[in-house]
């Protein structure tokens, strides 16, 4: 049955204008989760002017009154196969209307790509145990575990020697360096859960509306000329929490096991200390099929934040 909003709820698209309004909403759920507010204006500004985002097709806007009640949003990346929700709302009324939506657009986001089926992920914070039991019935089932780690810096980190035979190379002014890096993230990622391989353009084209991120912080390793690793860093734990963040580290199958990721951790370490951040960031999924979870323990990082990713296949025939 087709969810219904209660009676005096209006709709509409969002638009850059409700960054503000929609941090306000995301704000107030996850500090009554977890603690913290765990996003920032920027964070939604970028995801509403994201180039892959149609505001008038993938989101929606709740609202009883003038008070913003939920809003629901959904991103696709590459073929769209895979696609990302979420929904925030004190309103299962609401939550279970605006997830109808999203489907509804996941659908057609995969009938237009000339798929068959799409996976639909959401992110559910461990410590919210009534989400998790609602997204079951909604047909969602537990996929992966997150865990976001974090490094203290408590003054000067010193910065690791390279690996023999490595070169560094540090920024991506040029499109050749930058391809460089998107064709070594999408090889040593292939197959990961919830990874979308993206042609080159599209998420070039993201990473520049991306306000947290510019190309300077895109760091190659090569070996023999060939680009092995690579790692993009952002500013995206700047404002809230001063630290450092690893968005993305990726080291081919074959360069694996000699040190490249740890290198490219504590370089990044160093880095941050030298800037003054009093800390440095990432996600690991538990399930990684590399031991990543091993390999950032073993370099002093801790977890501190839980999330779930939960997935539902959707047909689309």
């Amino acid at each position: 049955m087709t969810a219904v909003l209660p009676v005096g709820h209006t709709v509409r698209p969002p638009t850059k204008e409700d960054a503000q309004a929609i941090l306000d909403l995301a704000s107030a759920y996850n500090i009554s989760v977890i603690g913290i507010a765990d996003w920032t204006l920027d964070d939604v500004t970028d995801a509403l002017t994201d180039p892959d985002f149609d505001p008038a097709k993938d989101g929606w806007l709740v609202y009883a009154a003038d008070r913003l009640a939920g809003f629901g949003w959904v991103f696709g990346k590459g073929d769209r196969r895979q696609l990302d929700l979420d929904v925030i709302t004190d309103d299962p009324e609401v939550e279970r209307w605006l997830l109808d939506r999203l489907i509804e657009r996941s659908g057609e986001l995969g009938r237009t790509h000339n798929q068959t089926s799409v996976q639909l992920d959401v992110v559910v914070y461990q410590a919210d145990a009534a989400r998790q039991d609602r997204f079951a019935g909604y047909g969602f089932a537990r996929g992966t575990v997150f865990h976001r780690m974090r490094i203290d810096h408590d003054g000067a980190v010193e910065a690791p020697e390279v690996p023999a035979g490595i070169t560094v190379r540090r920024g991506a002014p040029d499109e050749a360096s930058q391809r460089a890096g998107h064709a070594v993230l999408n090889a040593a990622f292939d197959g990961q859960f919830g990874f979308t391989p993206r042609p080159f353009e599209e998420w070039q084209a993201s990473q520049e509306n991306f306000s947290a991120f510019d190309w300077s912080q895109l760091t190659v390793l090569e070996q023999d000329g060939e680009p092995v690793a690579m790692r993009a860093v952002n500013d995206q734990f700047v404002e809230d929490e001063n630290c450092g963040y690893i968005g993305r580290l990726a080291v081919l199958e074959k360069a694996r096991g000699k040190g490249l990721a740890k290198y490219l951790l504590r370089d990044q370490f160093a880095l941050d200390a030298a800037t003054g951040r009093t800390g440095t960031i990432l996600h690991v999924d538990t399930n990684n099929p590399t031991p990543a979870l091993g390999l950032y323990t073993s370099v002093g990082m801790k977890p501190v934040l839980v999330m779930e990713v939960w997935r539902r296949e959707l047909s689309v025939r």
